[in-house]
């Protein structure tokens, strides 16, 4: 069981509820909080005058005053009508760090709900009930509204979810988990619904992928730069400490290590009639650290967005307050970022798999890596697979923040399109695993084509995980079963694992 507190909960706290489905719950010490705004809400429920979302109608319809007995089918019907989410259903994994999230913004005890609200939270995450959640829908601003909707519908007995491997109606789903639905008091439905929560849970998952990822080009780069006898020249200190970025220094020191006692770069610092390699040997730690650089500041970013109060109004001292917390902007130039690094990682990689399959560039490689080319076409075409995921992946990245539409009968007037633009990041994740995974098949081929002279003692264990799922490759095979087993290697972290590279995020 993990422990969130609001406001101080981590990134690496979120990575493991993420990866390893733990159920979770907010710090008891956060309770009299939440429940002391909850009280302030229904005082404010009871009065006359005019608060929104409390007593009144939402968004266009905010002059419309509510009577205190209709309050409680006012925040129900504010969740069936915004029950509008499309599209496949979002994973069980992110799906539930969304909840988590939700559960830190409540727990900062400014959104007016009362602890049985963030109790049946907790329960569902406990007992696996996890809400059907349309990825279709949201513009990021009020929030992430019928992806969030569509999980405070299972909370009230509506929508549907997932329980034990069977997909049910959210009454039936909570009692089976021997849960009840909740009846929501004021404001209580729009504190669930009005938040960033979906959006901000996609983006983190595409972080966490994406810095598995960028380590693995680590080593998937110095593989390469093996396979075709580059110089470790560029990596040395004294270039990257005169310019001065923290990514690019750790990543060629990264590298440093990693090809520390390399057989194979021994063999050829003398008598070497090239100068220089091309830029995707040479240039590895200027581009891969911008993008590790990159992802630090999304991740700064989005570990203050995990931990924030951004629905509306807000319950604080000073009263019930109306803003614009809701607005996902942050969450949307996250995104943008780390499509960024993603893209660039991609690029970089792939213009290695192009010079390891080119007898020109390669330095004496047979041509597509294969023993007998003509008969055998070898990795020729897994190189063209590389080729369209990265161009795929550069189309993805450009920006969504910059992409505004007016909704609401122009209430809301300027949206941060957060939500896709953190949901494309899955397919670019998905994408750089695999051109990541093809560049280990090529980089392990051209090293045997070295023999007898090794590579340095970290990175043979990287070329036994690499061959422990996919033999050399002699004649042609049916190689479809190699890529997905050496991207699977390179996105569950256990290429870089097995090299001994740890790289803090």
């Amino acid at each position: 069981m993990l422990t969130l507190t609001p406001g101080q909960t981590g990134l690496a706290t979120l990575e493991a509820l993420w990866r390893e489905g733990s159920p979770a719950r907010l710090d008891p010490a956060c309770l009299p909080r939440v429940e002391a705004a909850a009280r302030q809400v229904r005082e404010a429920a009871q009065g006359g005058a005019a608060v929104y979302g409390v007593n009144t109608g939402f968004g266009k319809l905010a002059s419309v005053k509510i009577a205190a007995g209709d309050t409680e089918a006012l925040q129900r019907n504010l969740i069936l009508s915004h029950c509008c989410g499309v599209g496949e259903a979002l994973d069980e994994a992110t799906t539930r760090l969304m909840m988590a999230l939700k559960l830190l913004s409540l727990g900062r005890g400014a959104s007016g709900v009362r602890t049985q609200v963030v109790a049946l939270i907790e329960g569902m995450l406990a007992a696996g009930v996890t809400p059907v959640i349309p990825v279709q829908g949201s513009v990021g601003a009020s929030g992430d509204l019928a992806p969030l909707a569509h999980m405070t519908a299972v909370m009230i007995g509506e929508g549907e979810a997932t329980v034990a491997g069977a997909r049910l109606p959210g009454g039936a789903a909570l009692a089976r988990a021997g849960l009840s639905p909740v009846v929501l008091g004021p404001k209580e439905g729009l504190a669930l619904i009005n938040g960033t929560q979906f959006s901000t849970a996609l983006a983190l998952a595409a972080l966490f992928d994406g810095w598995r990822l960028a380590s693995a080009s680590l080593v998937t780069a110095c593989l390469s730069t093996d396979a075709i006898m580059g110089s470790t020249a560029p990596l040395q200190p004294e270039i990257h400490s005169l310019r001065g970025h923290k990514g690019q220094i750790e990543v060629a020191g990264a590298m440093r290590a990693l090809m520390q006692g390399s057989e194979i770069r021994e063999s050829h610092r003398e008598g070497d009639s090239r100068v220089q390699d091309p830029y995707c040997i040479r240039c590895q730690p200027q581009v891969v650290g911008a993008a590790v650089d990159l992802l630090r500041f999304a991740a700064t970013t989005l570990e203050t967005e995990a931990n924030a109060v951004t629905d509306n109004p807000l319950v604080t001292a000073a009263g019930i307050l109306s803003g614009g917390n809701f607005h996902a902007e942050p969450v949307a130039f996250a995104a943008d970022i780390i499509a960024l690094a993603l893209a660039e990682i991609g690029a970089i990689a792939q213009r290695r798999v192009a010079l390891m399959v080119d007898p020109t560039l390669s330095h004496d490689l047979p041509p597509f890596l294969t023993p007998e080319p003509g008969l055998n076409s070898g990795l020729m075409i897994a190189e063209v697979t590389t080729a369209a995921l990265m161009s795929e992946n550069k189309h993805l990245a450009n920006p969504c923040s910059t992409d505004s539409t007016p909704t609401s009968a122009n209430q809301e007037d300027h949206v941060s399109m957060a939500a896709h633009g953190a949901r494309r990041l899955g397919r670019m994740t998905r994408n750089l695993s695999i051109i990541l995974g093809v560049e280990a098949l090529c980089a392990a081929q051209g090293i045997g084509f070295r023999v007898p002279l090794r590579t340095s003692d970290r990175l043979q264990e990287a070329l036994a995980a690499i061959r422990a799922v996919s033999p050399p490759l002699t004649d042609d095979r049916y190689l479809a079963p190699d890529i997905e087993a050496a991207s699977a290697l390179v996105a569950s972290g256990t290429l870089a694992q097995a090299a001994g590279l740890e790289f803090a995020l």
